[in-house]
C-alpha cells in the first residue's frame, strides 16, 4: 500500500494541535501532554520540514461552549493552503461537536490537507476516509455526552443521600468518614458564630462589616486555585459576611445546586455562564438537620427574612432595618399613596436636617416624585409616642440602651484575644523554625529571625489594642441599675444619654413599631402618621408641617407690570425674565417669562430698551465683579448679602449692582481672602498659579 504523504504535503508543512479541557489536566495530566508534544517529531520523521504547535488552547473545553483561538487559527492555516497534515493524538482534542468537526474535515477537503493521529492518515478528499473521519467526530461528541452523563447521574446519586463532597466554607470540614462537622478551630469558630450574634444585634449583613472592620476583626477565607486550598486570615469583605449569612449550610442543612449554568448563544455558538442563584425550590437537594451546625433552621429562615428586608434596590416595599444615621424611622416609613418605601435623604447645608421622600416611580422618565416631608419633627413625635408605649417596661429598654456598648466592646476584645492566641502560636512556631536552623548558614537564619521579630510584633500590637479597649470599657460611667429601676417611668432620660447612639434607638423602634404609613392632610397642612405596633395596635400621630411659600403681610409680591417699570432700561431683557422667574412673576395665561415675552410685555408698556452705551461704567454686575475678584458668584453674593460686598438692587429679586471703586476697599479684600482661606491647597494652586498641575491632568 502507498502511502498517502506526497512529496505535495510535505512541501508545505505539518501543524501539530495540542489542547486539554481544563486547568486540572494542564496540572496533571502530563503524560496526555508529553503525547501531544510527541507528534513534532513524528511529523519531522514523516519528512515534514516545517512543524507549527498550536498549543493557545490548553485549558479550553472543545465542546464549543467557549471560544479556542488556537483552533481559529488552525481553521485559517489550513484555509491559506500552507498546511500538508493536521496532527492530533485523537478526535476528541481537534473537537468535541459535530460543528467545528466537520466544518474543519470539510476545509482540509478543499485544501488537500491530510488529518493524522497514531491510528493512521486520513485523506478527507477520499469517500472511505471521509466517512472514518466522520465516524470518529460523532464518536467524539457522543463520548462526552455519556461521559457526563455518567458523571452526573452517579454524582446526584451521592448528593440524595447527602455524601457528595464539595467544598465547604469556612468552619466547617469533612471528616474521616464522609460527614459535614465544625471545624476543630476554636478561632475559626468564635469568628463565625461573632457574625451570626452580630447580625441578630444590630439587624444589618452592612452594620455587621462595619462593625468588623472598626474593631479591626480578620476573617477567615479559602483560598483555592489549581494548585492550592488553604486558609487565610484576612480584613473582613462585604461579600464575605454576606456569603456566610446566605449560606444554608451554616444551619446544619445539607443544600446542594444553589446556583446553576445558564446557556445563551452569541455569534451563532452557545455560550455557558456560571453562578446565577437559583429559587430555593429549584435546588438539586435540600437535607435538613444533616450535620452540627451554628445556628438552627429557624434562625436561618428569620436571617434570610430580615435580609430581604434590607434589600433597598431589590423590593421597594418591603420594611427595612436600621443602619445608623441620623434618621430614627429608616425603612419604616412607608408613602400612603403608592405604596413604596420611603428613602432617606440627608441635608448638608442644615447640618443635621434630614428628609424622608418617596421617589414614586422613578424608574419612568418624568413621573416625578410623590411626597415628602423633613424628618426632625416626625422623629421627634414617633419617639415620644414610642416613649409612651413602653412605659410599662421602661426599665428592661433602659437597660438594653445602657448596656449596648459595654456589650460591643466585650466582643471586639474577645476577638482581640482570639487574634492574639493564634499571634502566639505563631510566634513560639517562629521561634523552633529559628531554633532548629544552623547558625551557619545566615541566609536562612536571617530570614527566620525577621520572621520572629514580625510575629512579636504583631503579638506586641495585639496587646496593646486588648489594653486599650479594657481601658475605655472602665472608662465609660457605670450603669447604675438601682437607679434605673428608680427612673421606670422616666424613659426619655436614658433615651437621651450620651451614650445611646442613634444605631440603638432605631432599634428600640423597629422592636415597637411594625411600620408607619405616611400621607398629608392638605387641609389642616399636618403630616398624618399611621403607627402599625408590633402587638397589632394602630394609632395615628399628627404633625404639623412647616408653611412655606407664603410672603409676609408687609411685603406684598410685586406684580410683573410694576417690576418692569422699575428695571427696564437698567438690564437687557434677558435678565430681566430671569428677575421676574426669580420673584415668582407670571405672565397672563401663568407661564414663566422668556426674552421673548419681556421684549412684547417692554413695546406695549412703552418702556426704553437697554442701552449699553449709557452706562456710566460706575457700576457692574455681580457676576463682572466676583470674575475680577477672582471668586465664584455664590461667594460674591453671600459677600454682598452680608453687606462686606457692597452693591444694591433695584428692587427684592433684581441683579445686584456693584460699585467698581469698593473692589479695592480693605473690607472686601479681607472678605474675599476669607473665602480663598476656605479653598482646598490643591485647588488654590491650581487656580491662581498656572504652573502648578492637578494629578491627573
Amino acid at each position: 500500500m502507498t502511502t498517502k504523504i506526497t512529496p505535495d504535503h510535505l512541501s508545505r508543512g505539518a501543524v501539530v494541535y495540542v489542547r486539554q479541557s481544563t486547568m486540572a489536566q494542564v496540572t496533571g495530566n502530563l503524560e496526555s501532554q508529553r503525547r501531544q508534544y510527541d507528534l513534532a517529531g513524528a511529523a519531522k520523521s514523516a519528512g515534514f520540514g516545517s512543524v507549527t504547535v498550536i498549543d493557545q488552547d490548553l485549558g479550553r473545553s472543545g465542546s464549543g461552549s467557549m471560544e479556542r483561538p488556537g483552533f481559529e487559527k488552525l481553521v485559517a492555516m489550513v484555509c491559506t493552503g500552507d498546511v500538508g497534515a493536521v496532527y492530533c493524538i485523537e478526535a476528541s482534542r481537534l473537537a468535541r461537536n459535530g460543528r467545528d468537526w466537520h466544518h474543519l474535515i470539510d476545509l482540509c477537503a478543499l485544501a488537500g490537507t491530510l488529518v493524522v493521529d497514531p491510528d493512521g492518515t486520513y485523506d478527507p478528499r477520499l469517500i472511505n476516509d471521509r466517512l472514518l473521519l466522520g465516524l470518529k467526530g460523532t464518536m467524539s461528541e457522543y463520548e462526552l455526552s455519556l461521559i457526563r452523563q455518567r458523571g452526573l447521574a452517579a454524582r446526584d446519586a451521592k448528593v440524595r443521600r447527602g455524601e457528595y463532597r464539595f467544598a465547604l466554607p469556612p468552619g466547617l470540614c469533612w471528616n474521616e468518614i464522609g460527614t459535614i462537622e465544625i471545624d476543630p478551630d476554636e478561632h475559626m469558630q468564635e469568628a463565625i458564630r461573632l457574625v451570626f450574634a452580630k447580625f441578630r444585634e444590630l439587624g444589618s449583613a452592612r452594620q455587621v462589616f462595619l462593625w468588623l472592620r472598626t474593631a479591626n476583626i480578620k476573617m477567615a477565607v479559602m483560598r483555592r486555585n489549581v494548585d492550592v486550598c488553604k486558609m487565610e486570615w484576612k480584613a473582613p469583605a462585604y461579600h464575605s459576611v454576606m456569603q456566610i449569612l446566605h449560606n444554608p449550610i451554616y444551619a446544619g442543612a445539607y443544600a446542594f445546586g444553589r446556583v446553576g449554568q445558564r446557556t445563551s448563544i452569541v455569534d451563532g455558538r452557545s455560550r455557558k455562564t456560571n453562578g446565577h442563584k437559583k429559587p430555593r425550590d429549584e435546588w438539586s437537594m435540600l437535607i435538613y438537620d444533616h450535620h452540627p451546625g451554628y445556628i438552627s433552621w429557624q434562625e436561618y429562615e428569620e436571617n434570610q427574612r430580615l435580609l430581604l428586608e434590607n434589600a433597598h434596590m431589590k423590593k421597594n416595599c418591603d420594611r427595612k432595618s436600621g443602619r445608623g444615621g441620623r434618621a430614627l424611622l429608616t425603612g419604616l416609613m412607608r408613602c400612603g399613596r403608592c405604596g413604596r418605601m420611603m428613602r432617606v435623604f440627608y441635608g448638608m447645608a442644615k447640618g443635621n436636617a434630614h428628609r424622608y421622600q418617596c421617589r414614586g416611580d422613578d424608574a419612568h422618565v418624568g413621573a416625578g416624585l410623590c411626597i415628602g416631608i423633613g424628618g426632625v419633627r416626625v422623629d421627634k413625635a414617633i419617639a415620644l409616642a414610642c416613649l409612651d408605649a413602653v412605659s410599662d417596661r421602661a426599665v428592661e429598654a433602659a437597660i438594653f440602651a445602657s448596656d449596648q456598648v459595654a456589650r460591643s466592646t466585650n466582643d471586639t476584645i474577645a476577638a482581640i484575644e482570639r487574634d492574639l492566641e493564634a499571634a502566639r502560636y505563631e510566634a513560639g512556631l517562629a521561634a523552633r523554625r529559628y531554633e532548629l536552623v544552623d547558625p551557619a548558614k545566615r541566609h536562612v537564619a536571617r530570614e527566620l529571625e525577621a520572621r520572629w521579630n514580625a510575629a512579636l510584633e504583631r503579638i506586641t500590637e495585639l496587646e496593646k489594642r486588648v489594653e486599650e479597649k479594657r481601658a475605655s470599657l472602665a472608662a465609660q460611667p457605670k450603669i447604675d441599675r438601682t437607679m434605673l429601676l428608680q427612673l421606670a417611668q422616666d424613659l426619655p432620660a436614658v433615651w437621651n444619654m450620651p451614650s445611646t447612639d442613634t444605631r440603638t434607638k432605631q432599634r428600640l423602634i423597629h422592636t415597637l413599631v411594625k411600620e408607619i404609613i405616611f400621607e398629608l392632610d392638605g387641609a389642616t397642612n399636618e403630616a398624618v402618621l399611621l403607627v402599625h405596633w408590633v402587638g397589632g395596635r394602630h394609632s395615628e400621630v399628627r404633625v404639623p408641617r412647616v408653611k412655606t411659600g407664603g410672603y409676609p403681610k408687609d411685603d406684598v409680591p410685586t406684580t410683573a407690570v410694576e417690576a418692569l417699570r422699575k428695571l427696564a432700561g437698567h438690564w437687557p431683557d434677558r435678565e430681566l425674565a430671569v428677575s421676574l422667574n426669580r420673584m415668582l412673576c407670571r405672565t397672563s395665561d401663568g407661564e414663566t417669562w422668556t426674552t421673548v415675552r419681556v421684549r412684547d410685555m417692554r413695546e406695549r408698556l412703552g418702556l426704553p430698551d437697554y442701552d449699553p452705551s449709557k452706562s456710566d461704567g460706575k457700576f457692574i454686575s455681580l457676576a463682572k465683579a466676583a470674575e475680577r475678584l477672582g471668586i465664584c458668584l455664590g461667594s460674591a453674593r453671600t459677600l454682598a448679602e452680608a453687606g462686606v460686598l457692597p452693591g444694591k438692587q433695584i428692587m427684592k429679586g433684581a441683579p445686584w449692582l456693584v460699585p467698581v471703586e469698593a473692589l479695592d476697599t480693605e473690607a472686601v479684600r479681607i472678605g474675599v481672602q476669607k473665602v480663598i482661606d476656605r479653598r482646598p491647597k490643591i485647588f488654590e494652586d491650581y487656580q491662581y498659579d498656572k504652573v502648578v498641575r492637578l494629578p491627573g491632568i
